[in-house]
């Protein structure tokens, strides 16, 4: 029985991207979003200090308009436009003066959109403090007119650090001073800076994060391709199983039935010795190509004797080749020796001593040898 020849390499691409597709489809499914819980901002503003002081002042009055409106509501009144968060605008990014080269900062107002977006209702839920998860502080939730009084401070006092924008250069001395102090002592005595292959490891860590995020996010804008990467996955699957089942058929070994004599013709029908014999009185005369010619068969011969597959003198030499497994350490012997029988038996080519001397050496390696 002849086993079909088979380029494994088309398979074991498939069987290596299968893997690769199935994570590239379990990153991509859409997760469901979360629930947005106040209005998102208007985008960014680049700014001066004076147009983000006046941007606090602006934020300031809105949010005493708010107070002023909900400290004495009507009956019937349910909602406050005064504290529609839409009125605070996008956030700021402050152009802020920091020596030579001037420094962007960042200011979002997300917090009091929060603040807002439960004022503007009547009966606005009052959210419980952070700090009420430590022991010993009070877990009063906070009702909204704190959080209101508490925003009018937090922006007053943004408004007094933007009118002090030189106050950023100073130097911490007396910060890095007391750090040091701190850090001298014993029990970070065996700290040690960050080393570059801990830098390496986070930095890939990012890409990688960063990588898996953009897989997400393609997978939600396109639904369909998830699906059709399922498709591709079970496809793969499915190939690299034939390619398995196709591997494993190849490397099985013939069975051969051991009270069944060779067939008539076949190599081994003739003991391997007496090919063997023949090459020699052949190389004696200096017929190379003939002696080349028994070498071949003795080797044939002595595989066979082996039951490595069913006699048959019918096969090709190709036939005979591909019979052996890939895995089989004798294949590559035997390719050669094949090839150096057909270059001078069919091709016609002269043999001279030093072919017969290296297909001696091969069929030697194959476990033809005189005894």
């Amino acid at each position: 029985m002849n086993s079909p020849r088979s380029g494994p390499g088309l398979w074991s691409v498939a069987a290596t991207v299968a893997p690769l597709i199935a994570l590239f489809v379990l990153t991509c499914s859409p997760l469901p979003a979360r629930a947005q819980q106040f209005p998102a901002g208007a985008g960014w503003r680049d700014v001066r200090v004076a147009e983000y002081q006046q941007h606090l002042a602006a934020l300031n009055a809105l949010v005493a308009a708010c107070q002023k409106q909900r400290s004495s509501p009507s009956a019937a009144q349910t909602t406050f436009p005064a504290c529609d968060p839409a009125q605070v605008g996008p956030d700021d990014r402050v152009q802020w003066p920091s020596g030579a080269a001037p420094q962007s900062r960042e200011v979002r107002y997300d917090w009091l959109r929060s603040v807002l977006a439960r004022a503007a209702k009547k009966g606005g839920a009052a959210q419980p403090d952070i700090f009420g998860a430590i022991p010993g502080a009070s877990s009063k939730p906070a009702s909204v007119d704190q959080r209101l009084s508490a925003a009018v401070e937090r922006l007053q006092n943004d408004m007094k650090q933007a009118a002090r924008p030189g106050e950023a250069n100073s130097d911490y001395a007396a910060e890095r001073k007391s750090l040091n102090a701190i850090l001298a002592q014993r029990a970070y005595q065996d700290v040690t800076q960050v080393s570059a292959r801990e830098r390496f490891l986070e930095w890939f860590d990012n890409q990688l994060d960063k990588f898996f995020t953009g897989l997400w996010r393609f997978g939600a804008r396109s639904p369909w391709i998830v699906w059709l990467l399922w498709g591709l996955l079970l496809v793969g699957l499915c190939a690299a199983l034939v390619w398995l089942l196709l591997r494993i058929e190849r490397r099985a070994v013939v069975r051969l039935i051991p009270d069944l004599a060779p067939t008539p013709g076949a190599p081994s029908a003739r003991e391997w010795q007496l090919w063997l014999r023949d090459a020699q009185e052949m190389a004696a005369i200096g017929r190379w190509r003939e002696a080349i010619h028994f070498l071949y068969w003795a080797s044939i011969a002595r595989l066979e004797s082996r039951r490595l597959w069913p006699a048959d003198r019918a096969r090709t030499p190709r036939e005979f080749l591909a019979l052996l497994a890939g895995a089989d350490p004798r294949k590559p012997g035997l390719t050669a020796l094949t090839r150096s029988f057909e270059r001078t038996w069919y091709g016609g080519r002269e043999a001279a001593a030093e072919d017969f001397s290296a297909a001696l050496e091969l069929v030697r390696a194959l476990g033809v040898a005189a005894e």
